[in-house]
């Protein structure tokens, strides 16, 4: 099964040159550290921040740069400083490419729950319910399954949903999934991981056509 930097890079490879791309809180932050060579890519924050790097060294932190998850970060040559209500309304325009989320669940309509759980605390949504319903393009990173190893990759969510029918593609430690046309679709499975694994851990409905090629990192 993949490490959580292994997810990082898969999605990673689905970069385009030229595109703004947002990163949220959790694993989707880590694909700053994996742009592939050659790609430009500008990533934005809902904090006001265009241009923003890999994660920094411990001798480079810097306390006062930070992304929207409080996280200390570095910035590119070129990178700008703005107001927050500016980088909602970049999100809210369409400016925005690609969004990479985290995720508690997903189900096989596209819908997504990644900010909270009844009865625990929780900050808030944050620039998450922006994101989903302004960008076309989302692509959520996540665990398969949870600690109790019951799948997150369901028929219909059952935690307060973000966003509906919105999700295209999931990246998990076992698989990527295409979501379309109501179902999942297996595009690839994570090296070492089968396909009867793959459809074990996943509730919701599993399209495999042909041979299911690994991923390659």
């Amino acid at each position: 099964m993949l490490t959580k930097e292994d997810i990082a890079k898969r999605i990673a490879q689905e970069l385009q040159d030229g595109w703004y791309v947002n990163l949220g809180i959790g694993i989707p932050t880590l694909v700053a550290n994996y742009i592939p060579e050659g790609i430009d890519v500008t990533l934005q924050s809902e904090n006001g921040l265009l241009g923003m790097g890999p994660f920094p060294t411990a001798e480079n932190i810097d306390a006062d740069l930070i992304n929207a998850g409080k996280q200390t970060i570095t910035t590119m040559p070129g990178s700008v400083f703005f107001d927050s209500s500016d980088s909602f309304a970049m999100i809210r325009a369409g400016k925005v490419q690609l969004t990479v989320l985290g995720a508690m669940e997903v189900d096989q309509n596209g819908d997504i729950a990644n900010w909270k759980i009844p009865g625990k605390m929780v900050k808030g949504m944050g620039g998450a319910m922006d994101l989903v319903a302004s960008a076309e393009n989302i692509i959520v990173a996540m665990m398969h399954t949870n600690k109790a190893g019951e799948s997150k990759i369901l028929k219909k969510c059952s935690l307060p949903l973000t966003g509906v029918n919105c999700v295209t593609k999931v990246v998990t430690n076992l698989a990527v999934l295409e979501v379309k046309d109501g179902a999942f679709h297996l595009l690839e499975r994570a090296p070492g991981v089968s396909v009867d694994e793959i459809q074990k851990a996943t509730e919701g409905d599993l399209i495999i056509t042909g041979d299911v090629p690994e991923m390659k990192l």
